[in-house]
């Protein structure tokens, strides 16, 4: 998630902060170098017990006038060689008093977890604060408030900044790290000395959860825990929401179809418009068929780039801010000719004029999420409103479709002299939620491989350690779709078997009993996709998130489990039939504004009926071209390699130096 209010500020944002690359003459800034500070009583010698004390959070934190539970906050170090000042900042809070400082037993199987928050570059306090923490900052006045749906409610919990540099985390000039490979053996020091203060942790289920690009991040840390003869703690189990896991074609642009299909309010609900798209999903490649149990690996995906274009569209970071101008330029001529709410009508001929449904559109390639929000802020009400002096929308919003962006800041609380020296922060750098020197040149992009072509490696050292795995996906997410993680899922090996055997078709409720989802569970693999929620569950849908949490990452609850019978299979909590087609219809409302003053809108009855009966003819036979599904070898990594990959720089800034996803 961009803290960025909407498309436009995104765009002068990425312009501003990347300008060199340009062809300016000044040189992109020298990474900055930052140090832990020295408070008062900090123990001499090796970390142990006797840091805890040091750590303990004992002064009061700035208008937090709730109680809250013991926590311990600091920098530890990450033991890499030749960096001292190499640390991660942590704050840990306590589940129930004692139960974090407790000695060591090989009686506690208590389970404990850590939240990491992506970018790369987002700092995990924004989880702390925004999303699953025991205080929450609310997005529009920065008051603070107790959360009572606190992940720390249920087990001891760790939110760290990381990787090294990021939020309250240091390090020296020439020390960040080159790869993910780093950032895992980073971790993997920066945990053997949070046990040492923290001895009970060495033995525990640890649960590593995290969202975003922390699905580069987790895959990476489980490959170094696999790597080390005796890692410093006991994984229990890994989650990752709405997680970059895959190649970006798959985890963004292959969705774009079930995007629509899910919220046809994008295209205006108009008919010819969607079978535009659904002809380029198809000449794409991105009609795969998913099946279960899944028939063969899937096969790659080509990345198809647009050919109008005077740079390589891909090529550059200047993909990214070139497109913006343009999509925002031909929004304002629009908006000057017709009255907003005819935009939706009066403009899809428009569009479509002149356009081949044979052939793949030069303008856009196969980059079909910027197609679709091209025309959403051209074409349909309320997006078209465009975030002028005169207009409160704030645009579109890739993270969760059908709302406005809302952004947290926490900075001025953390900041704070009070708050820093309460949390045993830092005092050589000054706190920011987004942090562009992640791999040192803020101009670098992260070149390790998509976790994919490790995943079934990874998958079955989980299954010989009896660790589990959860994904989990927001319905409202257009960044990281749900669509990209069941094909992720599809194309992994866990527990002897390809992908999921059965579909994930199984209702699930909140503690109110409203309907949260669809959650499945196979051979030690869950899979949970949240209504009406888009891509930072835990702040979007709390109580879901809390539900979730507590039942099928902490607890054993057992809804959407395969059970093998003498009579075949049966699946915990059943199978829905409508739950079980690809798509989980959004809501109608789409809700735009800035701040308090928000309004709803809503397409006609009989426009949404029309749609209704037009797509359950246009979906009722599968797309998918099935017989794609076995033209790889067996065995082969696919579903987009690297190579193909490397433009993933600039859609949308998911790694790229100063548009970040949390």
């Amino acid at each position: 998630m961009t803290l960025l209010k909407d498309a436009r500020l995104l765009a002068v944002a990425y312009l501003s902060c990347s300008a060199y690359v340009l062809g300016q003459s000044q040189p992109p800034p020298k990474p900055p170098s930052s140090f832990p500070h020295v408070y008062p009583g900090q123990p001499s010698g090796d970390f142990s017990p006797d840091w805890q004390n040091y750590f303990r959070v004992k002064d009061p934190l700035p208008n937090i006038t709730f109680p809250v539970e013991q926590s311990f906050a600091g920098n530890i170090p990450v033991q890499r060689a030749g960096h001292p000042n190499n640390t991660l900042f942590f704050v840990g809070f306590e589940k129930s008093n004692g139960s974090l400082t407790a000695p060591s037993s090989d009686n506690n199987t208590d389970p404990w977890g850590i939240w990491l928050n992506g970018g790369p570059g987002s700092s995990s306090l924004y989880g702390l604060f925004f999303e699953n923490g025991p205080i929450h900052i609310d997005e529009v006045n920065y008051s603070a408030s107790p959360n009572n749906r606190s992940w720390s409610q249920l087990v001891d919990y760790f939110w760290i900044d990381q990787p090294v540099g990021v939020g309250f985390s240091t390090a020296d000039s020439d020390g960040y790290v080159h790869d993910e490979d780093q950032m895992g053996a980073d971790f993997m020091g920066f945990l053997g000395n949070l046990v040492k203060v923290f001895p009970s942790l060495r033995t525990r289920p640890l649960y590593i959860t995290g969202e975003s690009y922390a699905g580069m991040y987790i895959p990476y840390i489980m490959k170094a825990y696999f790597n080390m003869e005796n890692p410093p703690v006991k994984v229990g189990k890994f989650v990752i929401g709405d997680g970059s896991v895959a190649s970006a074609q798959v985890f963004e642009l292959l969705p774009a179809l079930t995007i629509l299909e899910t919220y046809p309010q994008i295209i205006g609900y108009d008919q010819e418009v969607y079978k535009y798209f659904k002809a380029q999903s198809e000449l794409c490649h991105y009609d795969v068929n998913l099946t279960y149990p899944q028939s063969g690996i899937l096969p790659s995906i080509p990345l198809i780039e647009p050919t109008q274009r005077d740079l390589p569209f891909m090529a550059t970071q200047l993909k990214h801010q070139n497109f913006m101008t343009e999509l925002y330029r031909r929004a304002a001529e629009k908006e000057s000719q017709f009255d907003k709410r005819d935009l939706v009508r009066r403009n899809a001929s428009e569009f479509l004029d002149g356009r081949s449904f044979d052939q793949i559109d030069p303008w856009y390639g196969c980059i079909l999420l910027w197609m679709y929000i091209d025309y959403a802020v051209n074409y349909t009400f309320p997006w078209s409103l465009n975030n002028n002096s005169d207009s409160n929308s704030l645009g579109f919003n890739v993270y969760d479709i059908p709302s406005p962006s809302v952004m947290g800041d926490a900075s001025v609380f953390l900041n704070d002299p009070q708050t820093r020296k309460a949390l045993n922060a830092p005092t050589s750098k000054d706190w920011e939620m987004q942090f562009p020197f992640v791999f040192g040149d803020p101009n670098a992009i992260d070149p390790s491989p998509e976790p994919m072509t490790f995943l079934t490696d990874l998958a079955t050292n989980a299954t010989k350690q009896n660790i589990s795995a959860v994904f989990y996906s927001g319905n409202n997410d257009a960044l990281i779709a749900h669509r990209g993680t069941e094909v992720t899922i599809q194309n992994t090996t866990f527990g002897g078997i390809q992908g999921f055997t059965r579909k994930p078709s199984t209702p699930w409720n909140d503690d109110s009993g409203n309907f949260a989802g669809i959650v499945h569970q196979e051979r030690n693999w869950t899979y949970v996709l949240f209504n009406n929620v888009g891509h930072v569950v835990p702040e979007g849908a709390p109580s879901a998130a809390f539900t979730f949490f507590r039942e099928f990452v902490v607890g054993h609850n057992q809804t959407g489990l395969v059970l093998t019978t003498p009579n075949g299979s049966t699946v915990v909590g059943g199978e829905n039939a409508t739950l079980a087609a690809d798509v989980m219809p959004g809501r109608d409302e789409v809700i735009y504004g800035s701040g308090t003053v928000v309004s709803t809108f809503v397409f006609p009855q009989a426009t949404r009926d029309a749609w209704q009966q037009f797509i359950r003819t246009e979906t009722a036979t599968p797309t998918g071209v099935a017989g794609r599904a076995n033209t790889a070898s067996a065995g082969a990594v696919v579903l987009g390699g690297r190579g193909a990959l490397s433009w993933i720089v600039g859609v949308i800034g998911l790694v790229s130096t100063c548009v970040y996803v949390l």
